[in-house]
């Protein structure tokens, strides 16, 4: 790509994310009520995408070899536990995140070698 390409695209990426973001606020202002289609959808996407990252996520988990995917489990448990604790979502993918990473990356293995319980 040339640099007129790479200038050309970016600037039709960045007029489609202004268009996503301010059309709402342009086809209803302030004191006019969406339609109830869209504030239901409102409502229920966000879980929706949720779940589907999940899935998503969880394609690839082998129930039968390896780990038999006991570290998607509990970092799955440790992200609805948190969730369900502080109801903030990004705290609870952090920490869902952070426990899967440390699973695979044997630090909980090492944790408890240093502790002395292995």
């Amino acid at each position: 790509m040339t640099t007129a390409q790479q200038l050309i695209t970016i600037g039709i990426v960045v007029l489609g994310t202004m268009a996503t973001r301010f059309l709402p606020f342009i086809i209803w202002p302030e004191g006019r009520r969406p339609p109830a289609l869209v504030t239901r959808l409102g409502r229920l996407l966000p879980a929706a995408v949720m779940g589907l990252l999940v899935v998503y996520s969880l394609r690839h988990t082998n129930l039968m070899g390896g780990d038999h995917g006991l570290y998607e489990a509990l970092a799955l448990l440790v992200t609805a536990l948190v969730h369900l604790r502080w109801r903030n979502m990004m705290v609870s993918i952090a920490c869902g995140t952070l426990t899967y990473m440390a699973l695979v990356q044997g630090w909980l293995a090492f944790l408890v070698g240093l502790v002395g319980l292995g």
